[in-house]
């Protein structure tokens, strides 16, 4: 015969400020493990949709980043050709070679320099990014050192505003456009015309060549001609799994730090639940002799003072998930591990993230209760009655 699951919640609603403080406990630690998750879950997102299913990025060989890729005139022009590749309302080749260099501008909050990537587009950049729209003023005119910012460089650093001009490569750059990319790594950005660009940073090659191809489903054939020309020495990557690679550093670098610091605040939470649980069992001693007389089994008892402590345990996760939750509308910015660059991105709350935490939360429970539980199905029947 099972203990009515109102026993074990009950028993919890009379000891309320007890039962608060405990699952407060495990409300910040659920909060801290949830947080972490949601940290490296944004930071997927956002560089996974900085990519689209249809466009292809074509690398040199062996390059990790376009950072530190190279794909010359002659090449880029070869990959131009490609029959997979879409034409666009000119009937020119939908494919953009760009160039990506790092430059230092001055953090707002800190007054510190950091890495901001500044993108040398081409006329095809904005038509393969739809993503992008100007949010202020115009888009630079191609053939002259104008340029425009994303809007997460234009508020987070120092001479970033429209009017205002940067100077890198010897010479002033002026912004004329802010441009509003979502919740994409184009935001961190910097865009200006790579013919401008490339001579200013003493570059010959450009960096990479962005190809809309005519269908998603060309990839393939598209990758194989490309890896196979000996000309190029290049590599394709479908542009969502370029960019969801660049997060994979950094992604497990915040999953293994939360993981390390939930493990170590967990410890404190448990034993809190294990010292509540002892007590909540040293108070009713007579009333578990009392279960154990009407007939409930030492099985019983043990499942419900574990019920009683997973129940503590799910009060802490709500909780915990329910703080997390309102970091979904702050952002964050950091310094991406592959490409030492300036990222924005915000916290995201995914279901499976809520799943995880309060299966967590409830693992606390029961670690917490067991040995507790172990003690109130032991007791002896007569030596318990004989404490009423």
């Amino acid at each position: 015969m099972a203990v009515p699951l109102a026993y074990s919640w009950r028993n919890l609603s009379t000891r309320r400020l007890t039962t608060a403080l405990t699952a407060g406990g495990m409300a910040l630690v659920v909060f801290v493990f949830a947080a972490t998750l949601m940290l490296a879950e944004g930071l997927r997102q956002t560089l996974v949709a900085t990519g689209s299913p249809g466009n292809a990025i074509v690398l040199r060989k062996g390059s990790e980043t376009e950072v530190q890729s190279g794909i010359e005139r002659a090449q880029a022009a070869a990959v131009a050709t490609r029959p997979e590749i879409a034409l666009g309302g000119d009937g020119r080749a939908l494919a953009a070679k760009e160039s990506v260099v790092l430059i230092g501008l001055t953090k707002k909050s800190t007054g510190k320099t950091s890495n901001v990537v500044i993108r040398g587009t081409a006329p095809a950049s904005l038509t393969l990014r739809p993503q992008i729209r100007l949010a202020s003023g115009r888009l630079p005119r191609p053939g002259t050192p104008e340029i425009m910012v994303g809007a997460a460089v234009a508020k987070g650093f120092a001479n970033a505003e429209i009017g205002q001009s940067l100077r890198f490569g010897k010479r002033e750059w002026p912004i004329v456009g802010i441009f509003d990319a979502g919740q994409t790594g184009f935001s961190s950005e910097i865009w200006g015309d790579a013919d401008q660009l490339m001579p200013a940073f003493g570059r010959g090659a450009y960096s990479i060549v962005v190809a809309g191809l005519r269908e998603p489903g060309l990839f393939d054939a598209f990758k194989e001609a490309v890896e196979a020309d000996p000309r190029l020495q290049a590599e394709a990557w479908r542009e969502t799994r370029y960019y969801e690679k660049q997060s994979d550093m950094m992604r497990k670098f915040l999953t293994v730090l939360g993981v390390a610091l939930t493990a170590i605040f967990s410890l404190g939470a448990m034993i809190g639940a294990t010292i509540t649980m002892y007590s909540a069992v040293a108070n009713r001693v007579p009333e578990i002799g009392t279960l154990r007389a009407i007939g409930f089994t030492r099985g019983s008892i043990l499942a419900a003072f574990l019920l009683e402590s997973m129940f503590l345990g799910l009060l802490g996760g709500v909780a915990g998930v329910g703080l997390a939750a309102g970091l979904s509308f702050v952002s964050f910015s950091t310094t991406n591990f592959q490409t030492f660059s300036e990222l924005s991105f915000k916290f995201a709350l995914a279901p499976w993230i809520v799943a995880l935490s309060l299966a967590f939360s409830l693992v606390m429970g029961v670690v917490g209760g067991f040995l507790p539980a172990v003690r109130a199905s032991r007791m002896n029947i007569v030596a318990a009655l004989r404490q009423g």
